[in-house]
């Protein structure tokens, strides 16, 4: 059993799992206490990606039921239950609460042609700037102008519009609740002022009194209805802190938490992000801004294509089992090939739907780890353009810190990002980042606040592997230009 004044429970809902841990004082997972569900999204043949709110709110009660039953026979009293969750996803509900809508995820891209509209009726730039998110299909404007047109029956029977973790608390507790993150990253909220964008509320068919209430963002209910209380007597009482959005959280975790930590994370998609407690921050073309809170804000770009560009590599090619062992004998780019990883569209910096994989120089020779390599260097050189534009912003980092389970898997692949930035790169300790996350930030709340230090492993990048790497750029850039460049 744990030995330890206060502990703190975390959930962590991914695209992919739902987790449940136990975090001590010292912002570390207690051995022994975690659950995990895995779950799949829904995905249609128009762009559709969806994700039934019902099933996924009865996957991670089972989650937390089977921690509450470890945490109950080890005699514990978490002081508070934490949450991190995937940003921008939302759905619709009744009067009764029940859903109108699924949960509409970030990579659903049926609303691409709305998203045109409002950047044709709006100012973009401005929007940009004020909201920190584009005019975008990933974004809840463009979705709800989508939603008004192809389904205007679940329209005009939402009496609210609410992100997955709200829904939970909705179901738990009985009343919804909203974090300033979580909303932060909607395309719905001003940054600099803490409110709704009166402007982008117009554009779309929503009102403001059907979103939680700007004055009371973070608050924390602290009751159950009677069948969870009756169910998990330990959660009952306590504050259940309205998530955090899971980029914010991941910072958090792998201890980036100033402007000189950069955070590169790869799991199923990517994104490298740097948090800033600056009053007020300019946002470069390409880059996307949320907050962490009310207090400070967390800049950054991200991959639609990261994990699962190499998941698509294993599933389809024939890759020897040493695959990873021959690419670190070779030089960058030694199979000569030309590639594009844009297997789904693209977000930072190009924020394009329409761009789909491609890939030059194939010949009878070409082997599938030359084209798994090739693939692993072009996403990395996704991640450099992403650096440079934050180093615009905030300067050249102290650090970059890599975390995530495709990373953490690849030391070839890390190696990679260390070369095609030309920077060192710490293969952060964190297992945990996201969940971590919201568990530091709730030990925040509480009044607690543990020291957090970069740590791990350092790969340096090599002088011979930098020189190969601007001649991938080269011919990657060349290749995108004759397929892509906009007219």
């Amino acid at each position: 059993m744990p030995s330890n004044d206060l502990f703190v429970v975390s959930l962590d809902i991914g695209s992919s799992s739902v987790r449940a841990l136990l975090f001590d004082a010292s912002g570390q997972p207690c051995e022994g206490f975690s659950e995990q569900i895995a779950y799949e999204m829904t995905t249609t043949p128009d762009g559709g990606v969806e994700v039934d709110a019902a099933k996924l709110a009865s996957l991670t009660l089972q989650c937390l039921s089977a921690l509450h039953a470890k945490i109950e026979a080890a005699n514990i009293r978490p002081a508070a239950v934490a949450s991190s969750a995937f940003w921008h996803s939302f759905l619709g509900v009744d009067a009764n609460g029940k859903p109108t809508t699924p949960i509409l995820h970030l990579f659903d891209t049926r609303a691409a042609a709305a998203a045109g509209e409002l950047a044709s009726e709006l100012d973009a730039a401005q929007v940009h700037q004020r909201t920190g998110c584009r005019l975008h299909s990933s974004y809840w404007p463009a979705k709800l102008r989508w939603l008004g047109k192809t389904r205007p029956e679940a329209v005009r029977a939402t009496a609210r519009w609410m992100s997955f973790p709200e829904y939970l608390l909705l179901q738990v507790c009985g009343e919804a609740a909203c974090s300033v993150s979580m909303m932060s990253a909607s395309g719905l909220w001003h940054l600099e002022k803490n409110i709704y964008d009166a402007e982008v509320l117009a554009a779309i068919p929503l009102r403001e009194d059907q979103l939680w209430p700007a004055a009371r963002m973070d608050e924390a209910p602290a009751k159950l209805l009677p069948e969870h209380a009756a169910k998990w007597p330990r959660f009952d009482g306590i504050p259940w802190y309205p998530a955090y959005g899971d980029g914010a959280c991941s910072n958090i975790g792998a201890n980036c938490v100033t402007p000189e930590d950069f955070c590169l994370m790869v799991g199923t998609s990517g994104a490298m992000r740097a948090v800033t407690g600056a009053r007020r921050i300019i946002i470069p073309n390409g880059l996307w801004c949320y907050r962490v809170d009310a207090a400070r804000y967390i800049l950054g770009g991200a991959l639609t294509n990261g994990g699962d560009v190499y998941a698509w590599m294993s599933r389809n090619l024939k890759l020897p089992g040493d695959a990873e062992a021959q690419i670190a004998r070779r030089r960058p780019g030694e199979h000569g090939l030309a590639m594009l990883p844009f297997f789904g569209g693209e977000r930072s910096p190009y924020w394009r739907a329409d761009l789909r994989g491609a890939i030059t120089g194939l010949g009878l020779t070409t082997a599938p780890v030359d084209i798994l390599q090739a693939a692993l260097e072009s996403v990395a050189l996704s991640f450099e353009k992403i650096f440079a534009l934050l180093r615009t912003a905030l300067g050249s980092p102290r650090r970059v810190v890599a975390s995530g389970g495709a990373l953490q898997h690849s030391r070839v692949w890390t190696q990679m990002m260390a070369d095609a930035l030309d920077v060192p790169v710490t293969l952060g300790n964190e297992k945990e980042a996201s969940a971590r996350g919201a568990a530091l930030l709730a030990l925040e709340r509480l009044g607690r606040k543990p020291e957090v230090v970069p740590s791990g492993e350092v790969f340096q990048p090599g002088p011979e592997a930098v020189v190969a790497f601007r001649a991938i750029r080269a011919a990657r850039e060349d290749l995108f230009e004759r397929l892509y460049k906009e007219t």
